[in-house]
């Protein structure tokens, strides 16, 4: 029994993460969420090799429900004839409350759903959504300001120790 739960923690360790690295970079996240995705099985096999790309992508609400567009996952190459739409629209699963917020919270101006990484739990594919107001250049110039603030500390740290 202990080898099995060995073998499935180092299994889990090489499913990718897929992340959306200029979300941060563009957008102010308020707060995230994680969603469930409705996907065909040639989707999960080519996202278990890491062929899905999230940086045009975004998620809206239609209908009461909750859509990702732009999300393109690369045609699984073993799939055949009975491959998918690499960018087709794909629904998002969440509880009916939380799609209500979203749709409060995104029916003001300038906010936006922004997926910020996809990902394996448990053996689903799970989406984090992030609610984000976009930057302007001013804001985007601080954050970088910032970030190499924090870097020169780190080094001057390390140099001293």
């Amino acid at each position: 029994m202990i080898g099995a739960m060995a073998a499935s923690s180092k299994r889990s360790s090489f499913t990718p993460r897929i992340s959306n690295r200029r979300a941060t970079h563009d957008y102010f996240i308020t707060h995230k969420l994680e969603c469930g995705i409705v996907l065909v099985g040639s989707e999960v096999k080519s996202i278990r090799l890491g062929r899905a790309h999230l940086q045009e992508a975004f998620a809206r609400v239609e209908g009461g429900e909750l859509i990702l567009h732009g999300c393109h996952i690369d045609p699984y190459d073993k799939a055949s004839q009975y491959n998918h739409v690499p960018d087709r629209d794909r629904k998002l699963l969440a509880h009916r409350r939380e799609i209500r917020r979203l749709e409060q919270e995104t029916a003001q101006k300038g906010v936006t759903l922004i997926p910020l990484a996809m990902y394996f739990k448990n053996g689903m594919v799970k989406v984090e959504l992030g609610v984000a107001r976009g930057k302007q250049q001013h804001d985007k110039r601080q954050a970088i300001r910032r970030k190499e603030q924090d870097r020169e500390l780190r080094r001057a740290i390390t140099r001293r120790q």
